[in-house]
């Protein structure tokens, strides 16, 4: 089923449609870590665009947009992504034929604590809906991860203006139903954050992503991105990422050669 550029622009204005407080004065929100949605937030509307060399099929050119909700209690988050990768799947890509990829569903739970460490986990379901079945994996997929964020303070910045974390994240993700003619998905994903916060507007992002591919035997490859953001009045935040394969060949589950990221996201 293709989706139109008509139809994808109206599911995002649809997202976007009670965002009636846009690019306000701005005021200071606590960041805490890369994913912080600052205090007494209820959720979080994003849409990013990656172009993207040599991935594989859901590392890819694409348009992603993703509605999050927060919670009080053990369950703290529920995310939706919902990918649109383009028919050309090279880094031009083709933004005006967008296809329905596969899509997740994630739950995080209450971040659990030891002294400043915080370690938030997570359990994630991949639907095999992509049509056509190449641009999606064609398997059902089931994941969990935990991840550290860990303050950091660094003699060089000054931590009147900077709020810095370190954070690690391992996810293992497994196939566990779809078509039988495709190969099993079994993969585990590690990141390495370094994240920094200047004077609660501007953000910085390091990142290494080390992938071992248990479906081909174990092989390992990784990726390492570096993001430069602002933030927008008190709830806005827009983004640009860009990628490369740091080591390992191509092929390898959650690898890609190059990549650059433009993203929006609003918090409410």
């Amino acid at each position: 089923m293709q989706i139109s550029f008509t139809y994808a622009l109206a599911i995002l204005l649809g997202c976007l449609a009670p965002l009636s407080s846009a690019l306000a004065q701005y005021e200071t929100t606590r960041r805490t870590d890369s994913e912080g949605a600052g205090a007494n937030k209820e959720g979080r509307l994003e849409i990013k665009r990656q172009n993207t060399a040599h991935g594989t099929p859901d590392e890819t050119t694409m348009t992603t947009l993703r509605v999050e909700r927060y919670f009080d209690g053990p369950v703290a988050m529920f995310r939706f992504d919902l990918p649109l990768p383009d028919q050309k799947t090279d880094f031009g890509g083709d933004p005006l034929n967008p296809h329905l990829g596969d899509v997740k569903a994630r739950l995080r739970f209450k971040a659990f604590k030891s002294g400043e460490l915080s370690f938030p986990s997570f359990v994630e379901a991949t639907f095999p809906t992509a049509d056509p079945k190449s641009l999606g994996k064609g398997k059902y997929q089931l994941s969990a991860g935990i991840r550290m964020v860990d303050p950091v303070r660094l003699s060089f910045l000054d931590a009147s203006s900077h709020r810095s974390t370190f954070e690690m994240e391992v996810q293992q993700t497994n196939s566990v139903a779809g078509d039988p003619n495709v190969k099993d998905v079994r993969n585990t994903r590690f990141e390495f954050t370094f994240f920094d916060a200047w004077q609660q507007i501007w953000t910085f992002k390091v990142k290494v992503k080390p992938n071992v591919d248990w479906a081909q035997n174990g092989k390992t490859g990784g990726v390492a991105e570096a993001e430069a953001g602002r933030y927008f009045g008190q709830d806005w935040r827009a983004w640009l990422m860009l990628g490369h394969r740091a080591w390992g060949p191509s092929g390898i589950a959650n690898t890609y050669q190059t990549r650059m990221e433009l993203g929006l996201q609003y918090t409410y």
